[in-house]
């Protein structure tokens, strides 16, 4: 059973409200099945009128017969079960926790308590109190689908919460177990990709993005982190694909374009890359980063003064973007301009100093004005970063989250 929530109820609220729909099937189908005493056919007859209450909201009528089978049996454990869900529902929180506890002394085997108190502990906020329990009913009874979806959410939240904090090996972790558990999930696929590619495990990513991709097609966010993994992995005409394809399902999205002006960058494909970068200033003209690839295609061409156009058009929207002054300073550096060479370069080595690009040429500048000790300075610097870029399996292509694009600003 696929876990769905109704508009409204919480999350907590919709997992109780599954277990209460659960607990009401199984009991008809179990006093279908058997024939019971008068007494206990009277009980089990309200416990599914409690059942019942508790899904339509109707937690009054609910308690009044759990309470009537408990004043006849108090050691029912399902009755207990059935009134800590009541009670969580009532956010009497500590009330809930007593009562599905002392259901789990009567039946420590009872898979259903442990599911409704790791329900409660989410609630609560108490994920590593909830975890264990959802763990318990499955070993108890490996169907329970309501289990496995809860300790699913569980997993993925902790996962998130451990990237907010910095700690990628946590939520690697985390999404290993929820993939064991449920290893065709496209969402847990996802989460487990994007934690991936942030600790620069690009196969590792690309796989679950591919397999995500294989069970949800076409699904947008996927496609694009696929092409991201492609490219960290160097795979340009596989990136290509994937950002080809994002464009196709997302034609009006700047970045999608400039992510694919990218790729065609990376594949020497300079033409079809400026009409990407065209339409992506088109679409977003308040950006910086497709202007300033266009400035990088008209430098590797040799068109100096359009380049020196689009790369000062980069540097008036942004005075703090090093890629720029480091390719403004290589422009310079070819039109012999040495003197304003070196002041674009250092600044985009303040800016960012494991910029090879402007250490290289730096190191070039100072060459031609004979200062060999600061020239073998910079270009040893510019050997150590290309090296170091080679040993990690970095691009230095940049491309970014559709999600995390300001509403003003493409980078």
């Amino acid at each position: 059973m696929r876990l769905r929530f109704r508009p409204g109820l919480s999350r907590c609220d919709g997992f109780l409200v599954v277990i209460t729909i659960a607990l009401l099937a199984s009991s008809v189908i179990h006093s279908q099945s058997q024939a019971r005493a008068p007494v206990e056919n009277s009980s089990l007859t309200l416990l599914r009128d409690a059942a019942q209450a508790i899904a339509s909201g109707d937690l009054p009528r609910a308690e009044t017969a759990l309470n009537t089978v408990l004043h006849s049996a108090p050691d029912d454990f399902r009755a207990l079960n059935l009134l800590g869900i009541v009670r969580a529902q009532q956010h009497r929180e500590p009330d809930a926790e007593k009562l599905f506890k002392r259901a789990l002394a009567l039946k420590p085997d009872f898979a259903s308590a442990h599911v409704s108190l790791g329900m409660l502990y989410v609630q609560m906020a108490k994920p590593d109190d909830a975890i264990p329990q959802f763990q318990e009913a499955l070993r108890l009874d490996s169907v329970r689908s309501d289990a496995r979806s809860a300790l699913v959410s569980v997993l993925r939240e902790q996962a998130r919460s451990a990237v907010v904090r910095n700690d990628p090996e946590k939520a690697l972790s985390c999404l290993l177990q929820a993939r064991k558990l449920t290893p065709r999930d496209p969402g847990v696929l996802y989460d487990f990709g994007m934690v991936a590619l942030r600790m620069a495990l690009f196969p590792d990513a690309a796989a679950a993005f591919t397999e995500g991709l294989e069970v949800k097609k076409d699904d947008s966010n996927t496609l694009y982190a696929l092409g991201r993994a492609q490219m960290a992995l160097a795979n340009f005409e596989g990136a290509r694909v994937a950002f080809d394809r994002y464009c196709q399902l997302n034609p009006s999205n700047a970045s999608g374009r400039y992510a694919l002006g990218m790729t065609l960058s990376a594949l020497q494909r300079s033409t079809d890359a400026r009409t990407q970068f065209e339409k992506s200033i088109e679409l977003q003209p308040t950006q910086t980063e497709s202007y300033f690839q266009l400035g990088r295609i008209d430098l590797e061409a040799g068109e100096l003064s359009t380049a020196e156009r689009e790369l000062t058009r980069v540097l008036q929207r942004d005075p703090h973007h090093a890629e720029a002054f480091a390719a403004m300073g290589r422009l310079k550096f070819q039109q012999k301009d040495y003197a304003a060479a070196i002041d674009l370069l250092q600044k985009a080595v303040a800016l960012n100093d494991s910029s090879r690009e402007a250490h290289y040429y730096l190191g070039m500048t100072y060459a031609r004005l004979d200062r060999k000790e600061d020239s073998e300075k910079e270009l040893a610097t510019a050997s150590r970063i290309e090296h170091e870029e080679v040993e990690k399996h970095q691009t230095m292509l940049k491309i970014i989250d559709p999600d995390q694009v300001p509403a003003s600003e493409v980078k």
